[in-house]
């Protein structure tokens, strides 16, 4: 498979934020993490130190959870699915859905669903997949070929274009 211009660009700004986390500690957490992204030799009880890895999402789970979902995702953002598991990525002010691995589509399943009341967003075609700052979630606009929109969760009904696609949302948080 041949690497597109977008591939490695969204793979290179994923790493260079997580490598980032990894260097300044930020990557621990008061949960279970799972055992493959478990950093060896733990000190803390409580607090656990998460480490990125690649990412074991396949095109056909992404099939199958796109058929489930009845949601197909669009391109650029498969390929940050498939390049690594994180537990936290945050870029400027995005916070993006937390990505463990064995526990990737439960996490994105309680984003899509779970997050607020589907009739808000779902059902009338808006899929979110971040939080932004602490008052909005940014969503895939399916009426607008997956455009991103800012949704302000106290306006349920207020929904703010902000990029055309996720590449650009990424490349533009990313130089923030």
């Amino acid at each position: 498979m041949e690497i597109t211009s977008h591939q490695k660009d969204i793979e290179e700004i994923i790493d260079r934020t997580l490598n980032f986390w990894v260097e300044n500690e930020l990557n621990k957490l008061p949960c279970d993490i799972e055992e493959e992204m478990l950093a060896p030799n733990q000190t803390d009880d409580e607090w656990k130190t998460w480490l990125p890895v690649k990412s074991t999402v396949t095109d056909s789970e992404l099939e199958i959870f796109e058929a489930e979902t009845g949601f197909i995702f669009p391109e650029d953002f498969k390929i940050f699915l498939k390049h690594k598991h994180f537990y936290e990525l945050q870029i400027s002010e995005v916070s993006f859905c937390s990505h463990p691995i064995n526990l990737w589509r439960a996490s994105l399943r309680e984003m899509m669903f779970e997050t607020y009341p589907r009739e808000f967003l779902f059902d009338k075609g808006y899929v979110p997949f971040a939080t932004y700052s602490d008052w909005g979630l940014l969503c895939f606009d399916t009426h607008k070929n997956n455009a991103i929109v800012l949704w302000d969760h106290e306006i349920a009904d207020s929904f703010e274009y902000k990029h055309k696609n996720f590449y650009e949302l990424l490349t533009e948080i990313s130089k923030s």
